[in-house]
């Protein structure tokens, strides 16, 4: 009578198939968490171009500050005109590419003295 002997082999490839899920996911959120960073360092350079062209040139701040960050951004610069300091918000969507997980947004602001609060003079 012969003994059979039962064979592992083939085990470690089927706990790899049941891990590799989990290692996707990992390696998405930290993709995801350098994604959001990269957007809210865009916004905050925006911001900070907007808001020192604004108080050197006025009216061109918020088209300086869309021209400082990648293109497919599709940031919203808001540079309200007036008084002695100047002020620059941006926001930019940040889309999730973790299923689930719900889409946000970047928000930075910046203040720069107003270099000629007046107005140009004729």
């Amino acid at each position: 009578m012969k003994r059979r002997i039962r064979s592992d082999r083939g085990q470690v490839a089927l706990e790899y198939i049941g891990f590799i899920p989990i290692l996707l996911f990992v390696a998405l959120c930290g993709i995801q968490l350098g994604w959001i960073a990269y957007v809210h360092e865009q916004a905050d350079t925006a911001a900070r171009t907007a808001a020192r062209v604004e108080a050197q040139h006025p009216g061109r701040g918020a088209a300086a500050g869309r021209a400082a960050i990648r293109e497919g951004l599709n940031a919203e610069v808001s540079v309200p005109p007036g008084g002695d300091a100047v002020t620059a918000t941006v926001t930019i969507h940040i889309n999730s590419i973790i299923p689930g997980l719900p889409d946000g947004e970047a928000r930075a602001t910046a203040v720069m003295p107003n270099d000629d609060p007046k107005g140009p003079r004729p």
